[in-house]
C-alpha cells in the first residue's frame, strides 16, 4: 500500500500560520513612520512598542508550550491565531502611547506559543530524519510573507488609512483558526486522511510520544542542563539580530541609507527573501549533515557556518559604504542567521522528546529575550550615540558568540522528555 501524504498538509497548514503571524510583525514596522506620526511617539517610544509583544510573547511561551504538550496542538494554535487576530484588528483602535502599548502587549499574550506548538505538531507528524527539511519549510513561509508584506502595505497605503491595514491583516487569521480546527487531528493515526501505510511511516522512527505527565523536578532540570542553555543563548543572539531587520531596519534603510520610499519596500523585503530561501536550504543541509557526519557533528557544522557566517556579513554590511552592497550584504546576514533555523529547531526537538512544545518553549523565549531587547537597545544607542553602526557592529559580535556555542551543543547528551 502507498503512503498517503497527509503530514504534507499538516505541514501546509504550519507553513501558512507562520506566514499570518508575520505579517502583523512586518506591518507595524513599516508603518511605523505613520503611527509614530499620528501618535506623536519618540524613537525610544516606538521601541517600547515594538518590545511590548516581544516581552509579553516571552513571559507566555513556556506555560503555553507546556499547554500544548497537555491537551494538544489543535486547540492551542486554534486559540492563538484567533487571539493574535483579535489584538492586530485591536491595534487599529490605537489613540495613544500608553493604548497602543497595552494592545501590543495584550497581542504578545496572545500569540505566545505559536512556534513551539508548530514544532510540538511537526514533532508529531514527521519522521526524525524528516524534520530539518520540515522546520526549514516552515519557517520559509513566515519569511516570505515578511518579505511580501512591505510590497502589499505599500500597495494598501494608496487606498486606505494605516489603521485599516491592521484590519485587512487580522481578518486573515479567522480564516485559518476555523479552518485549523475542522481539519487536524493531534494524533495522525486518527486522522481520517492517514492511511496505514502513513502511520506507520510516521511511528516507526518517530522519537517522541504524543503526551508526556509533568513534573517540577524535570521543569527544574531543564534550566540546569548546559546544552540546552547554550543553545538558549545561541538563539538569543539569532533573535537579536533578526529583529533589527523586522523593527528597524526600514528605517535605517531611509534615514542612513538614504533609499527612496519607492525603493525602501523592496530593499525592506531583501533580507526576508533571503531568509526564505535560506530556511529551505537550511533545512535540506541539517539532514544531510547529520545523515553524512551523525547528529552532533551535522549540527555542529551548520550552526557554526550559519551564526559565523551571519556575523561576517553583518559587519561588512555595516562597513560597506555603496548602499546597495550595504543591503545586499545585511541581507545575507540576515538569511545566513535564518539557516541555522532548522538546525536548531530539529535539536530542540530531539532534547524535548515528549516534553517538546515545553522545551521549545523554553529556547523560544530566549530568543524572545534578545528579540525585546533588540530594538530598545538599538533605540537607546541611537539616541545617545547618533551612529547607526554602533549598535549593527554589537549585532555582528553577538552573531559570532552564537555560533561558537555549536562548538558544545550536542542534543545526544541532553534528553529531557
Amino acid at each position: 500500500m502507498k503512503p498517503t501524504r497527509a503530514r504534507y498538509k499538516v505541514l501546509a497548514w504550519c507553513v501558512a500560520l507562520a506566514g499570518i503571524t508575520y505579517l502583523d510583525r512586518i506591518c507595524i514596522a513599516i508603518l511605523a513612520p505613520h503611527i509614530t506620526a499620528d501618535l506623536s511617539l519618540s524613537p525610544s517610544q516606538m521601541s517600547w512598542v515594538f518590545s511590548a509583544f516581544t516581552i509579553a510573547y516571552g513571559l507566555f511561551e513556556m506555560p503555553t508550550g507546556y499547554w500544548g504538550d497537555r491537551i494538544g496542538t489543535r486547540r492551542v494554535l486554534t486559540r492563538i491565531v484567533a487571539w493574535w487576530s483579535t489584538f492586530t484588528i485591536a491595534t487599529a483602535a490605537a489613540f495613544n502611547y500608553p493604548s497602543l502599548l497595552a494592545i501590543r502587549f495584550l497581542f504578545g499574550v496572545g500569540e505566545a506559543g505559536a512556534w513551539p506548538n508548530s514544532g510540538k505538531t511537526i514533532s508529531l507528524w514527521f519522521p526524525a530524519h524528516e524534520r530539518g527539511r520540515a522546520q526549514g519549510i516552515f519557517f520559509s513561509g513566515a519569511h516570505i510573507a515578511g518579505a511580501l508584506t512591505p510590497l502589499v502595505i505599500g500597495a494598501l497605503l494608496t487606498v486606505m488609512h494605516w489603521r485599516a491595514v491592521f484590519v485587512v491583516f487580522g481578518m486573515t487569521g479567522f480564516l485559518w483558526a476555523l479552518g485549523w480546527y475542522r481539519w487536524y487531528r493531534d494524533d495522525p493515526a486518527l486522522h481520517p486522511s492517514v492511511n496505514e501505510a502513513e502511520r506507520d511511516y510516521i511511528l516507526a522512527s518517530r522519537s517522541v510520544a504524543r503526551k508526556g505527565p509533568f513534573q517540577w523536578s524535570e521543569f527544574l532540570r531543564i534550566f540546569r542542563h548546559g546544552h540546552l542553555l547554550l543553545l538558549c543563548f545561541m538563539y538569543f543572539t539569532q533573535s537579536y539580530g533578526f529583529y533589527f531587520f523586522i523593527t528597524w531596519c526600514p528605517t535605517y534603510l531611509e534615514k542612513a541609507r538614504g533609499f527612496s520610499k519607492l525603493s525602501l519596500g523592496l530593499a525592506s523585503g531583501l533580507p526576508l527573501l533571503l531568509c526564505a530561501v535560506a530556511d529551505i536550504l537550511g533545512g535540506e543541509s541539517c539532514d544531510w549533515a547529520v545523515r553524512r557526519f551523525g547528529t552532533r557533528q551535522g549540527r555542529a557544522i551548520v550552526g557554526v557556518f550559519s551564526m559565523l557566517g551571519a556575523a561576517a556579513a553583518m559587519l561588512a554590511g555595516t562597513h560597506a559604504s555603496n548602499p546597495t552592497a550595504a543591503i545586499w550584504l545585511l541581507a545575507t546576514a540576515a538569511g545566513m542567521g535564518s539557516f541555522v533555523l532548522g538546525a536548531a529547531w530539529s535539536t530542540v526537538l530531539d532534547m524535548g522528546g515528549a516534553k517538546a512544545g515545553l522545551v521549545g518553549a523554553v529556547m523560544n523565549t530566549a530568543g524572545q529575550v534578545g528579540g525585546a531587547l533588540s530594538p530598545v537597545v538599538l533605540g537607546y544607542m541611537l539616541e545617545r550615540t547618533g551612529n547607526w553602526n554602533v549598535p549593527l557592529y554589537a549585532t555582528g559580535v553577538l552573531y559570532m558568540l552564537g555560533g561558537l556555542c555549536w562548538l558544545v551543543i550536542d542534543a545526544r547528551r541532553a534528553r529531557l522528555g
